[in-house]
């Protein structure tokens, strides 16, 4: 998901806290079994001829550590009948459970992570520079993940340290007499590569070892990642193209003896249904499936086995063929460690190589399941809390509390944002509003309208108290939660013509496929014709500020973050803006608008979404 990443998070943070978080394929269950003997092994001592190998995969954690509130935090669920049901979900104590019960029985057992493990993250784990995740990963015995596009909101350095432990280098270490120890399990980045050197910035692959069975994991992120990351994380690194480097990787592996390779991908698609049980294979393989996964799943070698996929926060277990022409599994478990994915893998030792059929059955009576076996399952929050992550949210929350559990302001229901599917979203018009007021008097900028990222919108306001607040009181954990980025504000001079481009680009170029629809202060208002294709989807005679056109040539004072100043997510109206004035961050105005605008006595009511109107 596209998102706004924070820049000199630290210092701010610090200055803040001194002023005031599928598919099925043919909803087949994972086969149980550990290392089944699919041979007819002579005597005790001769090992099957194939292994079965469980692989269970998760991606785009983001941080949430503890259960993710409001809509944020359930999955949706297709019942015999027809009908869907959201599942309340998410949470690593329920995760780890989950983990834990699935490996058992499973000699052979490996977890796998598709990126985006922190970054966005709630404040528990933002606050502290997402030590507290990369903890909680140590524990649930992650083995391998690929870097997402938010392991770089704060840098390769940052994330160097991630892996390799050491205190941060401005606020030192959270703990008295511990040091963060960093990730013990290797993050790889095989298409990030060092401008000046050439050379990946962190391992492009690991091969993961157990009495003779090898399987080799590459893991890479979406090119785009500059698009969706602030210049400052991405600095001097380059972003390489998907496919070319999996499949680089996958011919040197194959020439060291490693046959069986898994591709841990950071880029996803989007399957035609919500719920995580839906058959993306009906009625043929891949069908359910659109968009950047499935040609970078044609693209890659035959080499590789199966594709481990995220960044979209979508479900989904599919077969998409391979450049020969055999179907294989493309899986992603939604996002918050709200699912996670059973693989059966089976291992030839012989070939060395996962056995791959064609063929969903054998015969009417002796169904053979296609290889590899897999399923997404739902972390449910209905089975035992692993204790040991239930210690260490109690510990960090310690911590945090103090920050965390400060009132911002008083909400009257919930204010959806990320749990909003529409265009306009409650959440998205409150936090331009919040912008607009903060950045229109004259000596903080004097901007006439705001606009906001869609995807730098993290949560929803959720009305029931998280802790002890009480009903409607929005904490500044919560306000951190929905905007964690800490981005600074920028207003900036842009022509009229320049504001109806960025209207445009929103579903054009690069957001065609995909729209990104600016959330937007009072007073613009437009229509949007979906059923017209590109820029012509904006009606451009529609377009009124403060009920008067815009004028092309006159210019206006514009607010927004740093991150849309900067150009990003396809936004290059927005970067072309002229007279920066830096404004406070975006969180710093959001909580100051709930101060201004709530009480006890009178919350805030969800905005109306009367701003943009769609034309479906």
């Amino acid at each position: 998901m596209s998102a706004t990443p924070q820049k000199n998070r630290a210092s701010r943070r610090v200055l803040a806290a001194a002023a005031g978080l599928a598919t099925v394929g043919a909803l087949v269950a994972a086969m149980p079994a550990g290392a089944q003997d699919h041979g007819k092994g002579h005597g005790h001592h001769t090992p099957a001829r194939t292994v079965d190998v469980q692989l269970l995969s998760f991606n785009d954690l983001h941080g949430n550590l503890e259960p993710p509130a409001g809509s944020a935090g359930s999955v949706t669920e297709t019942q015999a009948d027809g009908t869907t049901k959201a599942v309340p979900a998410g949470g690593v104590e329920y995760l780890a459970s989950s983990l834990r019960a699935a490996r058992k029985g499973h000699p052979y057992s490996i977890t796998a992570a598709g990126g985006d493990m922190v970054g966005a993250s709630p404040l528990l784990s933002g606050l502290f520079h997402d030590e507290p995740t990369i903890e909680a990963l140590n524990k649930i015995d992650l083995d391998v993940t690929s870097v997402g596009n938010h392991e770089f909101d704060e840098g390769a350095t940052e994330l160097g340290r991630l892996q390799n432990g050491g205190c941060h280098p401005v606020e030192g270490c959270y703990e008295q007499g511990k040091k963060f120890e960093g990730a013990d399990f290797p993050y790889l980045a095989a298409n990030v590569t060092d401008e000046k050197t050439g050379k990946p910035i962190l391992k492009p692959y690991t091969v993961w070892k157990k009495n003779g069975v090898k399987i080799g994991f590459i893991g890479v992120t979406l090119e785009g990642t500059p698009n969706i990351v602030t210049a400052n994380g991405v600095k001097g690194l380059k972003f390489h193209d998907e496919i070319e480097t999996v499949n680089k990787y996958a011919k040197e592996l194959d020439r060291q003896g490693v046959k069986s390779i898994v591709a841990l991908i950071h880029e996803g698609g989007a399957p035609a249904s919500s719920s995580y049980n839906y058959d993306c294979d009906s009625p043929a393989a891949g069908d359910g499936i659109s968009g950047p996964i499935t040609d970078i799943a044609k693209g890659i070698s035959p080499k590789v086995d199966a594709l481990v996929t995220g960044h979209t926060h979508q479900a989904y277990v599919c077969t998409i063929p391979d450049p020969a022409g055999n179907p294989r599994l493309v899986t992603s478990a939604s996002s918050f460690g709200k699912l996670y994915t059973d693989t059966t893998l089976t291992y030839d030792r012989r070939t060395k190589d996962i056995v791959r059929t064609a063929v969903k059955t054998s015969s009417k009576h002796h169904p053979a399941p296609a290889n590899p076996v897999s399923a997404n399952h739902i972390v449910t929050r209905d089975q035992a809390k692993a204790t040991d992550m239930t210690e260490l949210i109690a510990r960090w929350n310690t911590l945090a509390a103090p920050i965390a559990n400060r009132p911002q302001g008083f909400i009257s229901a919930d204010i959806n944002g990320r749990g909003s599917t529409a265009p306009e979203k409650p959440l998205g018009n409150l936090i331009a509003d919040a912008q607009l007021e903060g950045l229109a008097p004259a000596d903080k900028g004097g901007a006439v309208v705001a606009f906001m990222n869609p995807g730098g919108i993290r949560a929803d306001l959720v009305y029931k108290a998280t802790g002890s607040e009480g009903d409607g009181v929005v904490t500044y954990g919560e306000s951190f939660t929905v905007q964690p980025f800490t981005n600074m504000m920028n207003v900036v001079d842009l022509t009229g013509a320049q504001l109806v481009s960025a209207l445009q680009q929103q579903v054009s170029g690069s957001n065609e496929a995909s729209p990104k629809i600016l959330q937007i202060s009072k007073g613009l208002t437009y229509t949007l014709d979906m059923t017209k294709t590109g820029a012509a989807r904006v009606v451009t005679d529609t377009i009124r500020l403060n009920g008067e056109a815009i004028d092309p040539a006159k210019s206006y004072r514009v607010a927004m973050n740093e991150f849309l100043a900067g150009g990003g997510d396809g936004f290059a109206a927005l970067g072309a803006g002229t007279n920066k004035l830096v404004g406070a961050s975006d969180l710093d105005l959001f909580n100051a608008y709930l101060a201004a605008h709530s009480t006890a006595a009178a919350p805030l009511a969800p905005p109306a979404t009367d701003r943009i109107t769609v034309v479906q």
